[in-house]
């Protein structure tokens, strides 16, 4: 359905072009790249976003960052989803429910807005959503998306538009040029998949590095006595210097050496490897090792 013939039908109107710099213009609100305000304005585009998230078709309670104007939510609600949105803009949050009721009258009652920093949104405003479908603020993506894994733990799937090359390492296999930090956080939670690219065009204002799409799915951690803080400092430790060996790079992680050899040897880690070589279960295994052995020493 499009903006031009859906004005005689009861379901939601999809924003085109003219609807968004309209209501942009209603706000005197000029985007900010600051805050990575780029509005999607190609109805086909949300839909396509809506269809490659998988969702199920008798409804999902989705959970949308960054809704901007409410592009992509019109379109969620266009498929029977309930949405609950979290915008840090003040003018943009305050706007989204006239909006919502002025495009999609049937469905408001399936709309919330929450005004936080999804940063560091708290899991009680959000309820227990199923899925985040989101074109997520590009200066802010890894730490966003990471944190709503953390704290949602109702959260089973989803796809998110984030930079391209952001998507790339969020993807990336161990091995690969574009894997690190990103890549292997995102992996303790979830499997993470590319899902096809986004032009530059579908946007106002363009923005000036290319889009790309990410699936994922989550999965249970990996097996390990240690906690995923644990986990993240290895990671983390691994990466900071990526060019030299996994016994290199964490000297600073375990100073002790000898403690080091044996953290190494028990979780089965070829000390001569690169960090980059390893998968989210080896960087849980040397976590697991480095924990068993302080509770030995």
């Amino acid at each position: 359905m499009t903006s031009a013939d859906s004005s005689t039908s009861a379901g939601p109107r999809l924003l085109g072009p003219a609807e968004v710099r309209s209501l942009a213009a209603s706000l005197g609100l000029r985007p900010t790249k600051q805050r990575g305000q780029n509005f999607v304005i190609d109805p086909n585009t949300v839909r396509r976003i809506v269809r490659a998230a998988e969702l199920d078709p008798a409804g999902e309670h989705v959970l949308e960052v960054g809704p901007g104007l409410g592009s992509l939510t019109l379109a969620l609600l266009a498929e029977g989803h309930r949405v609950t949105a979290v915008e840090i803009d003040p003018l943009l949050a305050g706007k989204l429910p006239s909006t919502i009721a002025e495009y999609a009258p049937g469905q408001a009652d399936r709309f919330a807005v929450v005004e936080a920093d999804a940063v560091v949104v708290e899991a009680a405003a959000l309820g227990a959503p199923t899925a985040c479908v989101a074109n997520l603020p590009y200066n802010v993506a890894v730490p966003v998306l990471l944190h709503l894994l953390r704290i949602c733990p109702s959260l089973d799937h989803g796809l998110v538009m984030v930079q391209a090359e952001v998507a790339d390492r969020l993807a990336a296999p161990p091995g690969s040029r574009t894997y690190g930090v990103p890549s292997a956080k995102a992996a303790w939670y979830a499997d993470v998949r590319r899902a096809g690219p986004i032009g530059r065009n579908v946007f106002w204002p363009a923005p000036n590095v290319d889009s790309g799409l990410v699936a994922f799915t989550r999965r249970e951690p990996p097996s390990t006595s240690a906690s995923r803080e644990e986990v993240f400092a290895v990671i983390e430790a691994a990466f900071s210097q990526r060019r030299k060996t996994i016994r290199s790079a964490l000297a600073r992680w375990t100073p002790d050496r000898a403690e080091l050899d044996e953290v190494l040897a028990a979780a089965g880690v070829d000390p001569t490897v690169r960090g980059e070589m390893l998968a989210i279960e080896e960087f849980a295994a040397l976590a697991g090792a480095k924990h068993a052995a302080g509770t030995k020493h």
